[in-house]
């Protein structure tokens, strides 16, 4: 498989240009992005942020999803979040619901200084654990005029509760102790260590779905990146902390008026963040339940993926 720098899982349309573009968060964290423009199309025009998977880089899913959007007109910058991918921030390999919000909020500053792009025309895509994030950012910024989440996770109720919610309070406890515990470890050798807590490097038959469907998309040809933490390592071990103290979809309720579309598979162990976060919300939104499918067919299946959805869920929305 190829692990040189410039690896795309994905290939680019003869009807795209992308460009490779770097801005600042909030936080003075320079941010790496790939900035895909349709040919042949004048005038200002609607923007899209998108970002994720969690542990993904732009070179995956979201740089396939913004390759298939600019092909449908608009202007769309796929991103890696801090600490990972080709982004700064230090130590690396560190997640946090505030930061990874305030990326997107931080795309969408780059896309409005565009002098093609229409600031009044501006969305969002968030996928897997960046459409919690998506969502997040979308309730606080109200520059942001639709958000679409594909296969959503919300990080900070799986960290906090686990799946399903099945954490019992004296585990939660535990898990802190340890996690405490830890950032003495870590303070005294002057680095963050990881968890190792990373896909296996082969299946040995009986894993659960999920794990079989992210090991087929992140270790091999189809998905695989060098950069990518899915495919080649893990998020260090104090990750968590702040994932379980602070809840990302608070303030879901107040996207609305701007509107919201939600996309899970049928199949997908992820399906019920996707569910709960449709029933949170208020109106206008939108739940679609693709028929037989899983969490990661929703990364690059082009005949899953419901593109010609989401062109008309902007189109009619960024106007």
């Amino acid at each position: 498989m190829s692990t040189t720098a410039e690896h795309y899982t994905f290939k680019l349309s003869d009807k795209v240009n992308r460009e490779k573009v770097s801005f600042k968060n909030r936080y003075g964290i320079t941010l790496a992005g790939d900035l895909y423009t349709p040919k042949n199309k004048e005038g200002k025009l609607a923007a899209l942020a998108i970002s994720g998977p969690y542990g993904a880089v732009k070179e995956q899913a979201s740089g396939l999803y913004a390759n298939q959007m600019a092909e449908r007109g608009f202007m769309v910058l796929a991103f890696d979040p801090s600490y990972t991918g080709e982004s700064g921030g230090e130590p690396r390999h560190v997640s946090s619901p505030d930061i990874n919000t305030e990326d997107f909020s931080a795309a969408i500053d780059f896309l409005g200084l565009q002098d093609n792009v229409d600031r009044e025309k501006l969305g969002i895509i968030g996928i897997c654990g960046f459409g919690g994030f998506a969502l997040n950012a979308t309730a606080v910024d109200k520059r942001v005029k639709a958000v679409a989440t594909t296969s959503m996770y919300d990080m900070s109720r799986v960290t906090a509760q686990g799946y399903f919610d099945s954490m019992t309070p004296e585990q939660r406890t535990e898990m802190l102790e340890q996690l405490s515990a830890k950032r003495w470890v870590d303070a005294e050798n002057g680095t963050s260590a990881l968890s190792g807590l990373g896909l296996p490097e082969k299946l040995e038959g009986g894993e659960p779905e999920f794990v079989q469907g992210y090991f087929n998309y992140y270790k091999t040809e189809r998905g695989f990146h060098p950069r990518s933490i899915n495919s080649n390592s893990s998020w260090t071990v104090t990750t968590p902390l702040s994932l379980m103290n602070m809840p990302i979809l608070t303030y879901i309720k107040e996207i609305s008026p701007r509107p919201i579309l939600i996309i899970a598979g049928e199949n997908a162990h992820s399906r019920y963040f996707s569910e709960d976060a449709y029933k949170e919300a208020n109106e206008p939104k939108e739940l679609i339940i693709i028929p037989g499918k899983v969490h990661t067919d929703l990364y690059d299946q082009l005949d899953v993926i419901p593109f010609d959805k989401l062109e008309t869920f902007f189109t009619e929305n960024l106007k």
